[in-house]
């Protein structure tokens, strides 16, 4: 019978670190930050990354979700892009508004999209809201928080309207409405104050151009346009308060049965795309329409109120004050002319 004996080197190798560094290194490696302080000591700036500064949000109303957006880009203090898109396409039912670094929330988005694309072609099936929530936060969540993404996720499926909030870390929120970016405080003060149940498509795409107005004039990192993406159920247009009658009622409730019978057909694929106009919403299929405003609203170009404060003419005033020459406060005060100073002495 062979005999096998086990070999045994002389010595033992020596370690990589030890024969590149001369010394035995353990757990992390922090020869990177090193280098990065003795590249700050001397003079170098490293790059910085491309931001949106934004003010994003999303509601749900009866029968499907609206998604808002303002379109400002930042790089530091410089205004980097003026018209940026940041409400992102991730199925035919589906659209995602991002916050924090372009970079990172046009990349993870566009990935997510096409493993989504790559499930529905195997499945043959819409795609769920929820599917596309796990499929963002699972990405996220492997890098702790170092991808800068946050995201305001919406969409219509089989079970209704859906609105989620993924968060940087990989955590996520589901509300009836919600606000991101750094001017989410301004947006979230339009909403707490104005959101109500069940609201119309009109009231719901109101609420978030008002939301997102606040933020553009109340926030230096949001600016310029509001875009505005409606994703509906296949029969819930726009309804004004009290426009319902007897026998639109009836016509909605025969909507509602063929809109449950289109969502349990199989999904028909639709490839992304902005519609053609404002007013024609895409039927993407299984009784759902996607209505996409690109530059909704421009409010430097609008009304708004800046236009009661004019400079002040054939005054001695200090260069750029101005002067308040109609308010809401003024409009019951009644001012009593003054007498001339004068007016003793000539009697």
């Amino acid at each position: 019978m062979a005999e096998f004996r086990s070999f045994k080197p002389d010595a033992a190798p020596e370690k990589p670190d030890v024969a590149v560094l001369g010394r035995e290194v353990g757990g992390f490696s922090f020869d990177m930050a090193r280098r990065n302080a003795m590249l700050a000591s001397a003079g170098t700036t490293p790059a910085k990354a491309l931001k949106t500064g934004t003010t994003i949000c999303g509601v749900v109303y009866k029968g499907g979700v609206v998604l808002g957006a303002d379109t400002r880009a930042t790089e530091g203090e410089t205004v980097a892009d003026k018209n940026c898109e940041k409400i992102h396409y991730m199925a035919p039912n589906i659209y995602c508004c991002g916050a924090g670094t372009a970079a990172d929330t046009e990349q993870v988005t566009a990935m997510a999209s096409s493993q989504l694309e790559l499930l529905r072609l195997q499945t043959r099936r819409q795609t769920r809201v929820a599917t596309a929530m796990v499929q963002l936060k699972r990405h996220l969540f492997k890098y702790q928080g170092h991808v800068g993404a946050y995201l305001v996720l919406g969409g219509v499926d089989v079970h209704g309207p859906h609105l989620h909030m993924v968060w940087a870390a990989g955590s996520t929120d589901t509300l009836p409405f919600m606000t991101m970016g750094s001017g989410s405080l301004a947006a979230m003060a339009v909403m707490e104050s104005s959101y109500k149940d069940d609201m119309n498509e009109d009231e719901a795409v109101d609420l978030v151009r008002r939301a997102i107005r606040a933020g553009i004039f109340n926030d230096l990192g949001s600016g310029s346009n509001v875009d505005i993406c409606i994703i509906r159920q296949a029969g819930e247009a726009a309804k004004g308060a009290g426009a319902a009658s007897s026998a639109a009622a009836a016509a909605a409730g025969a909507a509602d049965s063929s809109v449950a019978e289109a969502l349990a057909a199989p999904v028909v694929l639709a490839s992304p795309g902005v519609p053609a106009g404002p007013d024609k919403p895409v039927n993407v299929g299984n009784g759902v329409q996607v209505m996409y405003r690109r530059n909704y609203e421009v409010p430097s170009k609008a009304g708004d109120f800046r236009s009661g404060v004019a400079e002040v003419a054939g005054k001695t005033v200090a260069p750029g004050a101005t002067e308040v020459v109609a308010t809401l406060f003024r409009k019951n005060v009644v001012v009593e002319p003054a007498e001339p100073e004068d007016a003793d002495m000539d009697a």
